[in-house]
């Protein structure tokens, strides 16, 4: 698994665009650095960008990219609505993948310490990268803001973890830590009051509202024994919240950080926004993404949505986000664009690959003089089919008048299909990647000794690969019987031909993904490997032959 981070630095600019071009010129300017957001806000002056990559080549434009804001940004001069205390406000480090948040630890110090040093910037520490439990939150870091850094940093307590101890006039502080994936979330309200709207962030948020004796607004504040003022927690665990009005968009909006979308997931966060405001006689109108959220989130909030529906879960991944997107209406203010605003989609390799084809020109491309796509991807395509199938009569089931007592159970079923569809669709790309291995370990030269060692090893391991891709087409078929055996007996008894045309396609595709095993066992010198597969294989196709009998008897039954 690769390793990939993600940065995501807010500067203290959302006015002039010329300004951000330039920061963002510099993080585009390293190699293996893929800019995926840039968020400028107008009346919060302030832009939130977002780019990944392995750790090396980010932190690098993540120096590059600080340092330019520290050229052309004069905190001195700035005003907005959110809080902030820098040119360069805030650099969070997240892992994406095949790293965690204890890891990228090292990477912030590094980061943290390069800026002090070389750019005369105080740098805090935060979350995760913290070296004290009262500097972990940022908005104890950042409270009393820009203009009460002067007073704040000759605290004892409030020394910088690198650079100056002293105010920089013109650049502020950074804070720069390491934390999960948060999900910077507005959600609209039909209102103008940032006082009303403050009233929804502070039963949502977890740090909640100050108790008051009697009036909650204008009554004597509660404290304990110690003088602290007592506070009222709010409904969700790892939320930040504030009410503001937006200009731009002339409403007021609950804007939320959800720093742990394990804990507290978007749609929870919305809903209970939703909760919040009919309470108090308001109305949320839709809501809005700042920078990038990740697939999951998406696909979980689809899924919550239908289930509060009693509709069937077991749904395409692009009908679980167009159900999450008008849900929350992610699109009030703007165009959602998964393709844009959903980082496993950001990140995605430029080009399409065969399942992103159209049905047409993936027959034509398979009808091609290239070798590529051949029979393991077409028998990928064919399982996927048949389980889809399956997967149909499922949500057909899921929705069949007089079933409404059954609408969960077919609804497990269809996503069980969903799940082994998606897997055989990956798998018909893969099957190619693998023959592609191949031909270009062929290539490589054979003319010395250590050459030719080389090349062997190469040719190996595409070899496996080649084997192992259409062997796992196999395997994710015949985990699919279960499905389209339930679909036959007990699904929707007007489809019941299509659970039989599923079991033919499963049938088909668990016999031409072993015609690619055949052929690409005999490139192997590992007797016991190949005698293995082999072996495993054929005792796939006697079990995938009689249960497709069995299930075509029962369908024939019915027809």
């Amino acid at each position: 698994m690769a390793v990939l981070i993600e940065c995501v630095p807010n500067f203290s600019e959302g006015v002039d665009m010329s300004i951000i071009e330039q920061i963002t010129s510099e993080i585009k300017s390293v190699e293996g650095v893929q800019l995926l957001d840039v968020d400028p806000g107008k009346s919060t002056n302030r832009t939130v960008v977002t780019f990944a990559g392995e750790p090396e080549p980010v932190i690098e434009a993540a120096f590059l990219a600080i340092s330019k804001a520290s050229e052309l940004i004069d905190m001195s001069l700035h005003s907005g609505e959110h809080p902030r205390f820098g040119a360069t406000d805030v650099c969070p480090l997240v892992p994406i993948s095949g790293i965690t948040v204890d890891e990228l630890v090292p990477y912030a110090e590094r980061l943290g310490e390069r800026v002090g040093r070389e750019l005369d910037i105080p740098v805090y520490l935060y979350e995760a990268a913290s070296k004290a439990d009262h500097r972990r939150n940022l908005a104890d870091i950042r409270a009393g803001e820009y203009e009460g850094i002067a007073q704040k940093i000759q605290k004892p307590e409030w020394q910088p973890d690198f650079g100056p101890t002293k105010f920089n006039p013109r650049s502020g502080n950074i804070a720069i830590g390491a934390r999960g994936f948060l999900v910077a979330f507005n959600v609209n309200l039909n209102t103008t009051s940032v006082r009303r709207a403050n009233s929804v962030a502070f039963d949502v948020r977890e740090k909640g509202r100050i108790k008051r004796e009697g009036d909650p607004i204008n009554g004597k504040i509660v404290r304990d024994e110690q003088g602290n003022a007592v506070r009222i927690p709010g409904i969700c665990k790892a939320v930040k919240g504030i009410g503001w009005f937006i200009e731009e968009y002339g409403l007021a909006q609950i804007s939320m950080n959800l720093t742990d979308i394990e804990t507290t997931p978007v749609h929870i966060a919305f809903d209970e926004c939703v909760n919040s405001a009919a309470r108090r006689g308001m109305r949320v109108t839709g809501s809005e993404l700042v920078g990038l959220i990740p697939l999951k989130s998406m696909l979980e909030a689809g899924r919550y949505f239908l289930k509060k529906q009693k509709r069937s879960t077991g749904v395409p991944n692009d009908e679980l986000i167009r159900i999450a997107v008008k849900t929350m209406g992610l699109d009030e203010l703007a165009p959602f664009d998964p393709a844009e605003n959903i980082i496993e989609y950001k990140l995605r390799n430029s080009g399409l690959g065969l399942v992103d084809m159209q049905l047409k020109a993936f027959a034509e491309e398979t009808a091609s003089e290239s070798p590529a796509p051949g029979g393991g991807s077409i028998s990928a395509y064919v399982g996927a089919l048949g389980v889809s199938l399956g997967t149909m009569v499922a949500n057909l089931s899921s929705h069949k008048r007089g079933w409404d007592d059954r609408w969960e159970e077919f609804s497990d079923w269809a996503e069980k299909g969903q799940q082994l569809s998606d897997r055989l669709l990956s798998l018909v790309d893969a099957d190619t990647a693998a023959f592609n291995k191949i031909m270009a370990a062929m290539q490589l030269p054979k003319k010395s000794d250590q050459e030719k060692l080389v090349r062997s090893a190469a040719l190996n391991a595409a070899t496996v690969e080649a084997i192992e891709v259409p062997f796992e087409v196999m395997q994710v078929c015949m985990q699919s019987r279960e499905l389209i055996t339930f679909m036959a007996n007990s699904g929707n008894p007007n489809s019941v031909s299509d659970a039989g045309v599923g079991a033919l396609c499963i049938r088909a595709a668990v016999h031409g993904a072993f015609l690619n095993v055949q052929i690409n066992v005999g490139g192997l010198d590992d007797k016991a490997y190949v005698e293995r597969k082999l072996a495993e294989g054929k005792e796939m196709l006697e079990s995938i032959d009689a249960w497709e009998q069995e299930v075509l008897q029962v369908v024939r039954a019915k027809v």
